[in-house]
């Protein structure tokens, strides 16, 4: 079939709703596709899971978004209005390759480590607890705005140690950030990503002197004391860090709390199994990360100099490598009847948190929080239901999650 005949438009509704039979049809059809990108670029999607795979373990694929030269000029300008949101992403290590990445990964591993993941069970437990009870009181809630918003909202907030009274700031310059993320819906809120890093340049600033006078049991505190030999984060690479960790770690646990009730409340047998077995809201959780994950691509680029190949296509230093994670999840040479949703499948062998080098450093902590929030729901309230079965979602398709999810307890 000829690329022509084959339209993917991120855009239209009826893809951002359920992109699954069009990443069907390409991995079958096109499992390597041009789309013409709004700056006339091209993107080359990708959708089979071994290629997803392997583009994502190849570290010669830089993870960068932006071409270095004009991301460098960007931020050298001070009197260029986006100069702050670009010194903020030449710091972020979701950004960087090699050993620049290597280097602040490891810097902050030691600031995320298993144990202080283990030691957050019991306060997300009691934050989902407290947020439960609300929505018992009020006979339903909104899965979006009263559960899966505030539960890693909060979680964040006080694992960086940011103040109560900042967290309504925090959720503002939160929003600004990811629409900014997300390429498709970029263009609509740079002006407003832009103000939001600013703000946030000036609180944080504040904050780090403070932590810097007083450390405290906080992640704030443990970055700035974090180092491997002699190697310290530097202000722009620790204020980097935190707003990749606010943005893309609220974001998607988020989506992954509201993306998981509706699933599982839209299947109604795997309900009945889940509340009958829950032990299995592990693997519950594991099954709604590959089924309606909360990301559903990223990318590459070649800044090598000279185009490379890719199956059998030449990508040159202007176009991207799209790796559209949502379809590399529904495979069937990987996932045995792939449409199916199973909250006890095994062996899932799922991207939803990428691959490689730039697996998701918050992994667990989501992981955990979407047990948490998921799991206690189903058990506190077994007649949980949808009040809306055809629910709107969020514009935009590198993130994927629900604008709001009305249930009825």
């Amino acid at each position: 079939m000829s690329d022509s005949q084959i339209l993917w438009d991120s855009k239209r509704p009826d893809i951002q709703a359920n992109p699954h039979p069009w990443l069907a049809r390409l991995r079958r059809e096109a499992p390597i596709h041009p789309h013409v990108m709004s700056d006339g670029n091209i993107s080359w999607l990708i959708t089979r899971h071994r290629d997803c795979v392997a583009v994502l373990r190849d570290p010669t694929w830089s993870a960068s978004k932006f071409p270095p030269a004009i991301l460098a000029a960007i931020a050298a300008d001070p009197s260029a209005p986006f100069s702050v949101v670009a010194r903020a992403a030449q710091a972020m290590m979701l950004l960087k390759d090699g050993d620049d990445h290597a280097r602040l990964r490891t810097l902050v591993n030691k600031a995320f480590t298993p144990r202080v993941i283990a030691e957050l069970r019991p306060r997300v437990q009691g934050i989902a607890d407290d947020l439960l009870d609300a929505a018992e009181r009020r006979g339903g809630f909104d899965a979006i705005a009263d559960l899966g918003m505030p539960l890693p909202l909060i979680v964040i907030a006080e694992l960086l140690g940011v103040p109560l009274e900042s967290r309504v700031d925090l959720k503002r310059w939160s929003d600004a950030l990811v629409t900014f993320l997300d390429g498709t819906i970029r263009e609509k809120g740079v002006v407003a990503a832009a103000a939001a890093c600013g703000e946030m340049r000036v609180y944080f600033d504040s904050l780090f002197a403070e932590r810097r006078a007083r450390p405290r049991q906080d992640l704030i505190s443990r970055l700035l004391a974090a180092r491997e030999v002699d190697d310290r984060l530097s202000d722009q690479e620790l204020f980097g860090t935190v707003v990749l960790i606010l943005a893309a770690g609220h974001e998607t646990t988020t989506n992954l709390i509201g993306n998981g009730l509706y699933t599982l409340l839209s299947h109604p047998a795997e309900h009945a199994k889940l509340l009958a077995r829950p032990e299995l809201v592990e693997s519950a959780v594991e099954e709604m990360l590959r089924f309606e994950g909360p990301v559903s691509l990223t990318d590459r680029r070649n800044f090598s100099g000279r185009p490379r190949e890719l199956l059998g296509r030449e990508i040159d230093g202007t176009s991207e490598v799209t790796v559209m994670l949502a379809a590399a999840n529904r495979d069937p040479e990987v996932f045995p009847d792939p449409d199916r949703f199973d909250v006890a499948r095994a062996d899932n062998r799922h991207v939803a948190f990428g691959f490689g080098a730039h697996f998701c450093l918050g992994a667990a902590l989501a992981r955990l929080e979407g047990r948490i929030a998921i799991g206690s729901a189903v058990a506190r309230f077994p007649s949980l239901k949808l009040l809306d079965e055809g629910p709107l979602w969020k514009p935009g398709i590198v993130l994927r999650g629900l604008e709001e999810l009305q249930l009825t307890v």
